[in-house]
């Protein structure tokens, strides 16, 4: 009776994987190059992550739609104090991660919106589009362009018969870790805010710029009078994927639909993990936190792709993200390859799986790309890492 789907790219990935080795990527000896997630523990320089919070009775009850004042107070003011962005706890929700947060905005659109996005992308965003059958024009971010489109790229026609446009960008980039800032991203932003228009930035990796952190918001004048939606989430920047809280910010018209979302399809988010998270974004704490990320996960970058060009991969990376973006040395597939490192329990995310129209097999021009994730690796793991990678080159 239910609809037949496949698993996210990543998943698909988790599971060809474990099918090979009886192993979860990610649990003890494994090197899970695959995953989009970073360390869960202190950073060089960092905020400590709490051990434990205190509840009481009144805390176990159920959460409220939008979120729980405590969190939308914390990220009003977070992006208020870094980017100017005058914003109140009214323009911002709370849903269980930043990728519900996402669907149901793409849930909500309606019919004669039509969806820009960059032909590579992070890899839920062809399931969401898929499944919710939206009309798409794919933007050009190729090996030919370096996966950096101009602003005149983002000149598409409208798909189909839609009379709107909806631009879908993560910044910095999932999978290549190209940045959009300054200029650029202003010239976004003011294209996207025009009548007819509206844009979608997911910020997830918002902490890992270098030489510091970027948001859509910091060009938002007015977003009441906008159709602009930036998206952020604990996952990546606070180092807790489990807390599973993320938000959207944006217009009150639309939080109020989010909030008449959650009132039936969510219930609202664990309140203890929006306290959790509320106390993270403490002022001083996140000060401190967004500094340690971007100075750590900048280190790693560099190192490895000191690493990656001796072995003679060719990378495109951009200066965001906790990935490298590059091409495989060979004639051989990043499939082809994937069956290497599972002999070593690792494995890496195919290029093919970020690829909004899914062009597989020698004629895709991904098939020889790789997405590799030094999120959650310490810096400790390098030596075995280029150790294993070198051996399966």
């Amino acid at each position: 009776m239910l609809q037949q789907f496949p698993p996210m790219g990543v998943y698909e990935t988790l599971f060809k994987f474990a099918d090979a080795t009886a192993k979860y990527m990610g649990d003890s000896g494994t090197h899970p190059w695959a995953q989009g997630y970073p360390l869960t523990t202190q950073l060089p320089g960092g905020p400590a992550l709490p051990d434990r919070i205190d509840l009481v009775a009144s805390d176990l009850k159920y959460p409220k739609a939008t979120g729980e004042i405590e969190l939308r107070e914390r990220i009003a003011d977070y992006y208020n104090e870094h980017y100017a962005a005058a914003v109140t706890p009214e323009h911002v929700a709370v849903f269980a991660g930043g990728r519900p947060g996402i669907l149901a905005t793409l849930a909500f659109l309606e019919r004669d919106v039509g969806i820009a996005i960059e032909e590579t992308e992070y890899t839920p965003y062809y399931d969401m589009l898929k499944i919710l059958n939206r009309q798409v024009r794919l933007i050009p971010s190729n090996p030919e362009n370096r996966f950096r489109p101009t602003a005149s790229d983002y000149d598409v026609e409208y798909p189909g018969d839609t009379s709107r446009l909806m631009l879908i960008k993560s910044n910095p980039c999932n999978p290549t870790g190209v940045v959009t800032s300054g200029e650029e991203l202003r010239g976004l932003v003011e294209r996207f805010s025009k009548p007819g228009q509206g844009a979608l930035f997911d910020e997830a990796y918002e902490f890992y710029c270098d030489p510091e952190p970027v948001s859509a918001l910091r060009y938002i004048k007015d977003i009441d009078q906008t159709d602009i939606f930036v998206v952020g989430a604990a996952t990546k920047g606070l180092q807790v994927p489990g807390m599973r809280t993320g938000w959207v910010i944006a217009a009150k018209r639309h939080i109020e639909i989010f909030r008449n979302y959650s009132s039936f399809g969510m219930g609202g988010i664990s309140r203890p993990s929006q306290l959790y998270v509320a106390d993270l974004l403490e002022p001083a704490r996140v000060r401190l936190a967004r500094r340690a990320v971007n100075d750590f996960f900048t280190s790693q970058r560099r190192r490895y792709e000191v690493g990656f060009k001796e072995l003679g991969f060719e990378l495109y990376t951009g200066d965001g993200g906790f990935y490298h973006w590059g091409r495989l040395p060979g004639e051989w597939s990043a499939d082809e390859f994937n069956e290497r490192l599972f002999r070593h329990n690792a494995g890496i995310l195919p290029g093919v799986l970020c690829d909004m129209e899914r062009r597989k097999g020698d004629s895709g021009p991904l098939h020889r790309f790789i997405r590799f994730s030094f999120g959650p690796l310490s810096a400790e793991s390098f030596e075995n890492d280029m150790e294993i990678l070198a051996k399966c080159v």
